[in-house]
């Protein structure tokens, strides 16, 4: 099973736990069964069917370019991270 690795300011929605194992070949299945262990993670990750602007995923160390659609392996290990703007002005 995946392993989702779960950022310090949503553990409050896994009771603590920092690694939680789920079911999905995407990361939007992985989220989909995060939302069912734990209700209300959903809301936290997507807004109208995608990655909510302020989130970016990384899958097994790299950064994934099709959000909700990116492929995740059964040993994957899955992060949710807030998305880092800026750049050069």
């Amino acid at each position: 099973m995946p392993t989702v690795i779960v950022p310090a300011l949503l553990r409050k929605l896994t009771n603590g736990q920092e690694r939680v194992a789920v079911r999905g070949s995407t990361v939007r299945q992985v989220v989909e069964d995060l939302d069912r262990q734990f209700p209300g993670m959903k809301a936290q990750l997507v807004e109208e069917g995608e990655l909510k602007p302020g989130i970016a995923v990384s899958v097994d160390g790299e950064m994934g370019v099709g959000g909700l659609l990116d492929p995740v392996k059964e040993t994957s290990e899955v992060y949710f991270l807030p998305a880092i703007g800026g750049g050069l002005q």
